[in-house]
């Protein structure tokens, strides 16, 4: 399903704000703290999960004050919609995972499909270790018991999006993290 900018101008406009910018910034700053004290002195590449990982990875990595590396890769199950189907793979790393220490940075763990089997792909291309970073976690008890090893926010199970997030392909660029009304 589709809509126009005018139906995602309408959404926003009801939507409920569930973290402003001032706080997801507080968030991104402990993410750093937290993760520079477990990887700083493992010169970790750092995968960027597209295309709802965008901009956390791109404020996350500013953040990050020692040497890494990066690349990304792409793989969906929600195709611009809002509910999850088979899990498709977009895009690989470029970079070799074989021996590398991984840091694999998503905007939101939801059920865990899509991480868990990010996380076991690095894996099985013989990452020496392998770390997960998500903006935001949803709680609820669905989900294949996937624990992401860094987590910024915890949100209702309610339909999310801005800062990375979209609603039907809209919205990746807020500065805040809104809700679906009614949701």
């Amino acid at each position: 399903m589709t809509i126009t900018a005018q139906q995602a101008a309408e959404v926003l406009a009801t939507a409920d704000q569930i973290f402003t910018p001032a706080e997801i910034e507080q968030t991104l700053d402990r993410l750093a703290m937290e993760i520079t004290g477990k990887l700083s002195g493992e010169d970790p590449l750092v995968l960027c999960v597209l295309n709802g990982a965008l901009i956390p990875t791109g404020h996350l990595l500013t953040r990050l004050n020692f040497p890494l590396r990066h690349d990304y890769i792409h793989a969906t199950r929600y195709r611009g919609g809002t509910s999850g189907a088979s899990l498709e793979w977009i895009g690989r790393p470029s970079t070799s995972l074989e021996g590398e220490t991984v840091l694999v940075v998503d905007d939101i763990l939801d059920e865990g499909v899509t991480l868990s089997a990010i996380v076991e792909a690095c894996h099985k291309a013989r990452a020496k270790r392998v770390y997960s970073v998500v903006l935001v976690e949803k709680v609820h008890d669905r989900g294949v018991g996937f624990v992401a090893d860094f987590v910024g926010m915890t949100v209702q199970d309610r339909y999310v999006f801005g800062f990375g997030m979209d609603y039907m392909g809209y919205h990746r660029n807020l500065p805040g993290i809104y809700a679906v009304a009614g949701n």
